[in-house]
């Protein structure tokens, strides 16, 4: 199960405090409390597995570890060790606290999200001419707290939409390594699929449907997984018996969502066409491509047509 939501609450580490102490060697007497140690910071950091956000899915609460006391002859607390927190390359990292956004886009990139408290001095930094004896120390000061919200939005190159029972599924397992679930029912996935061919990332975006960018169906969930990509591919199955409609319902709730996504560049693809004879295949083109105003490129496909499979990819490579 894919989580891309997660809500948690970080606190950093508190800093240690520091001590008051005194020299006990003969001749060398004077204050050497030394200082409390820093207290731990949370970092995210960002790795490429897109499951990441799973572990947040029951632990809500993360606290870093606190900074040590300060102890004699002027020897500082020790630190307390950074608590790092792995999370999807592609996550925004919205601050509740402070309504600030971060976001991790690139893998190992890290990025400090609470700071740890700084550690209380020891009588040792309280020392002057007047003052040879200090007895004044300080207690060292709380991390930082915030709550977080975490949205991974998928990072791929390509991402391919449509309406459920598309044949979106099966044309990423065939372009890609991967092994996305099939059925003959709408809504067989659940979550989106990532694939690779060469070096690009392909993104199987569960089945939108009317109403998606209001809730309905599973799509208000994935649709900001369309966001990051480059190219759309927009599947039609040939099983419809009104393809310029499936082609709106999907555009209309892209635009809802957010109109930026309808500028993305889109490839047409009609699927299944192993369905249709040469002659109807053709007629369902003209038809579509009359009615599309901006010019599109649309092809047709079957995954059990290789020919076809393969002008795809190159046609994929070339985007």
């Amino acid at each position: 199960m894919l989580i891309d939501e997660a809500k948690i609450k970080i606190t950093a580490g508190r800093g240690g405090n520091g001590i008051v102490a005194f020299d006990k060697i003969k001749m060398s007497l004077g204050p050497t409390g030394g200082r409390g140690g820093n207290g731990a910071n949370i970092v995210f950091v960002g790795v490429e597995d897109v499951f990441a956000l799973n572990k947040f899915r029951h632990k809500k609460i993360y606290l870093a570890p606190n900074g040590q006391d300060g102890r004699n002859n002027r020897s500082d607390g020790p630190m307390g060790k950074d608590l790092i927190l792995s999370i999807p390359v592609g996550t925004v990292i919205h601050n509740l606290t402070t309504q600030e956004d971060q976001e991790i886009t690139q893998l190992d990139q890290k990025i400090i999200l609470a700071k740890g408290g700084i550690g209380g001095r020891g009588n040792f930094y309280f020392r002057s001419a007047t003052n040879t004896s200090p007895r004044e120390c300080e207690e060292g000061k709380p991390g930082e707290e915030f709550e977080l919200n975490l949205e991974l939005r998928l990072i791929a190159d390509i991402g391919l939409i449509g309406l459920p029972s598309a044949g979106k599924s099966s044309l990423l397992n065939e372009l890609t390594s991967a092994h996305a679930k099939v059925g003959e029912y709408h809504f067989t996935t659940l979550e989106p699929n990532l694939g690779a061919m060469d070096k690009l990332i392909l993104a199987d975006i569960p089945g939108l449907i009317g109403g998606a960018s209001q809730g309905k169906g599973l799509g208000i969930k994935f649709l900001r997984h369309i966001q990051r990509t480059k190219v759309l591919i927009h599947c039609l199955s040939l099983e419809s018996t009104n393809l310029w409609q499936d082609y709106q319902i999907i555009r209309q709730e892209l635009d809802q969502y957010n109109p930026e996504l309808t500028k993305k560049k889109e490839l047409i693809l009609l699927t299944k066409s192993d369905l249709l004879k040469k002659e109807e295949l053709h007629k369902n083109i003209k038809e579509l491509r009359k009615k599309i105003k901006s010019p599109r490129e649309i092809l047709a496909v079957s995954i059990y047509d290789w020919e076809a499979l393969e002008k795809l990819r190159l046609m994929l490579k070339k985007q």
